[in-house]
This record gives structure tokens, sequence and C-alpha cells, in this order.
């Protein structure tokens, strides 16, 4: 049964060894962020610390922070089979007889389960906050990193809507408190808010964008908010996919933006067209501090929370950090998504190290002369993939997960000049050695063998490779020495 909220997640992780309550006093002052980080790197558990310094309110971090964690959160023993699901639907077509489409329906049923389900209220609005009520400081938000620019809401779900087709739109933006009720909004100039408050300001007709953000909900909602997907394609659908089950959504009090009625904690208000302020610097996912910068205001007229609630964060910094796990779930998932459209891929890889935008590993089935550039320049054009800096494609005996092998592999396969190509386009806005902001330049590899119709007239030479047959025998005189 999918998780009703993210109580009963925090019980399923207890269940299952992977959460340890901190019964004493921490400040969320760096020191929660050290807890975390020695924690994901020792390979340690997610943690609820219960007294959290100057608020009564219980914080929960490094919930998703290990591949079981991931499989916990998203209900499955194998990521693979979540894509098995998704390539499923994508290939499903109306068959043909009654008794064919007869064995159709219980598909069809599940596809009538993502659909969010409208609901008059929730426990999200058990307590509801406004005027002087309002302040952000009763809740333990993080100070992350000794230069941040001030305490971040790290994990928010923020909802917003296309002013030209109504349709919502669900991202995860970091949130620098300014005050008790003004915070930044830190939509990036390609994500969908960014877009939604540029296509607000160009028709002029409005001065204000609502805006509502939904802190603590069921681990497949939560996770929604970071995936790529394409513009318009409601998240919370998604959601209703990974849980098999709809979300349920209820209507803010002082807008018509719908939120997640489970939520833990709701923050409603809204961003002035034309209103800017400083806001960073932040200890990012890149393992740097991303640069200060001008980003919307978020106003807050409106608190709603549960009795009792339970603030959810996560940290980021130099990898690997809770945020890898997430993006490694991330990977497997869409693969068959990737696969629809460039068939030839067999497998894809983002090292820790990569910080997902900087380093994709790509395996193919390389069936003609320049294929593996055709693959780096279709990439580029796919979504989220067109801010990947270096993209290395590798032959189908490849194991890409092996970073040394690839790294072997590549390095004996290349001549630079041959093999390597630059582009100029899109780059993450945190890509603090781009040129431009936001503008750059990428590096494609063709690490694949070479062939004649390339104009590659030398011999390929053959990796080195014992012979079975004494591979065989030599393993049982192995034995045989006692050597293991």
């Amino acid at each position: 049964m999918p998780y009703q909220d993210l109580r009963e997640f925090v019980r399923a992780l207890e269940k299952a060894g992977e959460l340890k309550r901190i019964p004493f006093e921490v400040d969320p002052h760096l020191e929660i962020t050290e807890f975390a980080d020695r924690s994901v790197k020792s390979g340690g558990p997610a943690l609820l610390f219960e007294k959290p310094k100057g608020s009564s309110v219980p914080l929960l971090i490094n919930a998703f922070a290990s591949p079981k964690r991931m499989q916990i959160a998203l209900e499955t023993e194998n990521m693979d089979s979540i894509a098995a699901r998704i390539s499923e639907f994508l290939q499903m077509k109306m068959p043909d007889g009654f008794l064919n489409k007869l064995k159709m329906l219980p598909i069809l049923a599940e596809v009538g389960a993502f659909f969010p389900k409208i609901v008059k209220d929730g426990p999200c609005k058990e307590v509801i906050r406004k005027g002087a009520d309002i302040n952000l400081n009763e809740f333990p938000v993080l100070h992350c990193w000794p230069d941040d620019g001030g305490r971040y809401i790290t994990l928010p779900m923020v909802f917003s809507k296309n002013p030209v087709t109504g349709k919502r739109n669900c991202g995860m933006y970091r949130m620098q408190v300014y005050d008790e009720r003004t915070t930044g909004m830190h939509w990036q100039t390609h994500k969908q808010g960014a877009e939604h408050y540029r296509r607000l300001q160009a028709e002029g007709k409005e001065t204000r964008m609502p805006v509502a953000v939904a802190i603590g909900c069921d681990p497949a909602t939560i996770y929604s908010a970071i995936l790529p997907l394409p513009p318009d394609i409601d998240e919370m659908m998604i959601a209703g996919f990974l849980r098999s089950k709809p979300v349920e959504m209820v209507k803010c009090e002082t807008s018509d933006i719908e939120v997640p009625a489970q939520a833990e904690i709701v923050l409603e208000g809204y961003v002035n067209l034309g209103e800017l302020r400083r806001e960073g610097p932040f200890g990012d996912h890149t393992g740097f501090y991303s640069l200060e910068d001008d980003y919307p205001v978020f106003h807050i007229e409106c608190i709603t929370h549960r009795k009792n609630p339970l603030y959810v964060t996560t940290i980021v910094g130099p990898p690997p950090m809770e945020d890898f796990y997430m993006g490694q779930a991330i990977e497997r998932i869409f693969l068959p998504l990737m696969r629809m459209q460039l068939p030839e891929v067999i497998d894809m890889c983002m090292p820790a190290e990569g910080i997902f935008h900087n380093l994709m590993l790509i395996k193919i089935r390389k069936s003609y002369p320049g294929h593996a550039r055709k693959v780096m320049h279709a990439i580029w054009g796919l979504g989220q993939a067109m801010f990947t800096k270096v993209i290395v494609v590798m032959d189908e005996d490849v194991d890409i997960h092996n970073v040394s092998e690839v790294a072997w592999k590549a390095l004996n396969n290349i001549d630079p000049e041959r093999d390597i190509e630059f582009a100029h386009g899109p780059v993450d806005s945190l890509d603090h050695a781009s040129r431009l902001a936001n503008y750059g330049s990428k590096m494609g590899v063709d690490a694949t063998k070479k062939w004649p119709s390339e104009g590659f007239t030398r011999p390929w030479p053959d990796v080195i490779k014992m012979s079975p047959d004494i591979v065989s025998r030599v393993a049982d005189l192995w034995k045989k020495a006692g050597l293991t």
C-alpha cells in the first residue's frame, strides 16, 4: 500500500532500521548539517532530530540518502521495475478483439489512478495562521554551511500555474529565509516556475503571482518535484503513477492553487512581479558555493500545517550526498524515456563526482559511422539533459557503471583532436566556470572503437583476455592452493 503521508514513511524507515532518532538538542545552525554529512558519507541512517534548538518542530533529514532508502521511499526492490512500468505504458496500444481488450482493463484502471483527486479539506489545514501569527522562525530551517547567506528551506515543493494554460507545475527551488514572512524564490531561468513568472510579467495584467509551497508529503510526492519532466506535465500525476494511488489535493486558503492535502506544512503567498532581492551565497550540490544573484521575493500571507508538524529538509554539498541517491533513481527510472527517442542507447550513468550535469556516460549499440556524435547532439536536445557539460559515448562491451573501466577504455580509445568536439549552448545556472551565467560550452567524447568508414585505417587491437580453459583450470588450482 502506498504511504498516506510523511509519517508513514518515517515509520517504514524506522522498521527497516534505516532511521536514527536524536533525542537531545542539536542546533540547525551548522550542527545538523555536520550530523547529516557524516551520516551520508559513512553510509549511516536517516536522522530524526526530536529537539532541534530553537524550535518545537522535529526535523527529518537524509530520508532518501541511500539506495535502500530510495527503494523504501518508492516501495520497490529495484528501480528497473518502475522503469519497466513506464515502458509498458509508453508502448501501450489498444488491442484487437474483445478478449484482448478485457485483458487491458486492469492496466487502464491503473492509469485512472494516476490523476490527482481534489478534496475539500485535509490534515495540512489542521492549523491555519494568518496576519501576526505568521512566523517562519518557529520552524527549524537550516543554516547549512558557514558562508551561506542565511537559512534555507531546501526541500520545498513549489506550486505555480502556467498563466496561459492554467496547468499546474511543482518544482523544487531553494528558499532563503529573509525574515519571519519573506523568502527568496530561487527558480533558475530554465525552470518552469521562472517561465510562469516571465509569462505573467509579459502579459502586464497582474502585479503579483500566486505561489504555494508544501513541505513534507509522502515520499513519491516529494520526489516528483525534482523529476525532469516535460513542461506542463503534472508532477502530481507522476506522483500518482509512482505510488499507484491519486494524490489528494486541496485548495489554498488565499488562492486557487491546490496543494497536497497530506502535507505537513504549507506556505501560501505571492511573488511581486519585478521585485528582486539579493539571494545567496549557498553551499550547493556542486560542492562549491553558488554565487549571489537577484531573485524574486516570496511573501507569505498564510501558513497552514498539521498539528505537531514534522519538518523535512536536506543538505547538498561535496558529493556524494542525499541528492546523489535521488538522482541515481532518476537515472534508472527515466532511461526508458531516453530509449524511446534514442533506441541505440543501452545504458547511462551519471557518476556522483559529475554532480548530474557535469558528466554523463552513455553506452550505445553502434551501427553506423558518426553514431556516437549523433547521440551526443540528441542528448543535448533532451529537456534538462541540455545542461550536460561532458558526454562520453562508449561501446556496448563497456561497464559504464565501473568508472575505472570507463576511464581506462576511453583514454585508450580516443585521439583527442579527432574524437573530442565542442559545442555552445545553455548551461546549468550553478555552473560557476561558464564564461557567462546560463551560457557556455560543452564537450562530447567519442570513445567508441573507430571504423574504417570513419577514416580509421589502422588495425584496432583486442582487449587482453585469458583463455577460458585456463581461467577454469587455474580456478580449481587456486582453491587447491588455499587462496581466496
